[in-house]
């Protein structure tokens, strides 16, 4: 498992920095270098780290999210308001109902599995969002208008409301019962995922106000208390949902409303645990990819891909109507909302193993959604944010 750790990171530098300087998003060449280190082509990694991959990427994605919630401002999301809850749940739909118009013509399916289908390929992926709007932040590009705020807020939520369809839709064909109450989970994970760690948060502020605690043990506090909140997730069964993920950036939120020079200390040691952190996730991702069932997909998939990208970008459209921003800072939001990673790699094989007749037609559209969208969604936001954004001089919230 050692060599295999050494490969990841010395194969994933590598091919990251050589993307880097051809001026593409080196997360491209971290997922070119997963696919060829992957059981699919060199088969150079161990069965047992493999083994633990979705636990390894899960890591990853918790180190991103508390570190997105340590820089976002609580005033910047109230400013942000009403297109925050649209973007959480309005494009994904969008997504979906392109899903139902276009797969059953180009791929001949189902309305069923078209569902599943758009469950799976409509999760933004925050892995590759949250870590270019905290650039844009860093920079200062849109962080008055809400820009980025808005983006990572959205992102966060996208998937718990996407992955409770995808349970009742791959529930449904495998014949289980199907019931209304299935989607009693995506407001009951929402609220109660952003409860637990408003509260959190909030005790943790007090914490680290009253009792001096080295910032290395704090960050140990605080990846510990997020495993427990992934834990909780995965534990509360039925209709009531929890959302850990979530649960792990309210409480960076609140942590920044109430401590924000500790915040901004934390999130300085997260940039550091998100550079090792970043490569596992990336190479692991591109771990999953079977090259040969993209490369025999045919036209048709591509084609509905951004068919689908098209639809979900009428959806962010739709949510930005009534904000102040210009046209061209809308524009870049439709962009930025199109990047495809984590939720496809973690749930685009589950139909095939559940032996669902749509099994493989998913997953090999989940692994072009991974192959297309995650480098073109960074190489849009990376060649289009100084031209499309302006660094902020007033005050000019959305």
């Amino acid at each position: 498992m050692l060599l295999s750790l050494a490969f990841i990171f010395l194969c994933g530098m590598l091919f990251g920095g050589i993307f880097e300087k051809l001026r593409l998003p080196p997360l491209l060449g971290m997922l070119f270098a997963g696919i060829l280190l992957g059981p699919y082509v060199f088969d150079w990694l161990d069965p047992m780290l493999l083994s633990i991959s979705a636990d390894l990427r899960q890591i990853a994605l918790i180190i991103i999210l508390t570190r997105a919630g340590l820089n976002l401002n609580v005033s910047d999301l109230k400013k942000v308001g009403r297109p925050a809850v649209l973007m959480c749940f309005l494009p994904a739909s969008f997504e979906i109902a392109g899903m139902l118009l276009l797969a059953p013509k180009l791929l001949g399916v189902s309305l069923l599995d078209a569902a599943i289908l758009g469950t799976v390929i409509a999760a933004v992926s925050p892995a590759v969002v949250v870590p270019k709007m905290l650039k844009l932040m860093d920079e200062g590009y849109g962080v008055k208008q809400g820009i980025p705020q808005l983006i990572m807020a959205g992102a966060s939520v996208d998937d718990v409301f996407v992955i409770v369809l995808f349970t009742s839709f791959t529930g449904l064909a495998s014949g289980s019962a199907f019931s209304p109450f299935d989607f009693v989970r995506v407001p009951t994970s929402i609220f109660l995922g952003m409860a637990v760690g408003v509260l959190c948060g909030l005790l943790l502020s007090q914490l680290f106000r009253k009792i001096h605690l080295r910032d290395s043990l704090k960050v140990l506090l605080l990846l510990s208390l997020s495993f427990l909140y992934v834990t909780l997730e995965d534990a509360i069964p039925g209709a009531i949902g929890f959302s850990g993920l979530l649960a792990v950036m309210s409480t960076g939120v609140m942590l920044q409303r109430g401590r924000s020079a500790v915040a901004d200390r934390l999130s300085a040691k997260y940039s550091k645990l998100w550079v090792a952190a970043e490569l596992l996730l990336f190479v692991l991702v591109g771990a999953t990819v079977d090259i040969q069932y993209a490369l025999a997909s045919g036209l048709a998939a591509v084609a509905l891909l951004f068919g689908v990208m098209g639809f979900r970008m009428l959806g962010v459209f739709v949510c930005l109507l009534g904000t102040k921003l210009q046209m061209r800072e809308r524009l870049f939001c439709m962009l930025a909302y199109m990047p495809k990673a984590t939720v496809q790699a973690a749930i685009g094989s589950i139909p095939l193993s559940m032996g669902l007749s749509c099994g493989n037609i998913v997953l090999t559209v989940a692994v072009l959604a991974i192959l297309i969208t995650a480098p073109l969604g960074a190489f849009a936001i990376d060649h289009t944010y100084r031209k499309l954004l302006s660094r902020d001089t007033h005050e000019s919230p959305v």
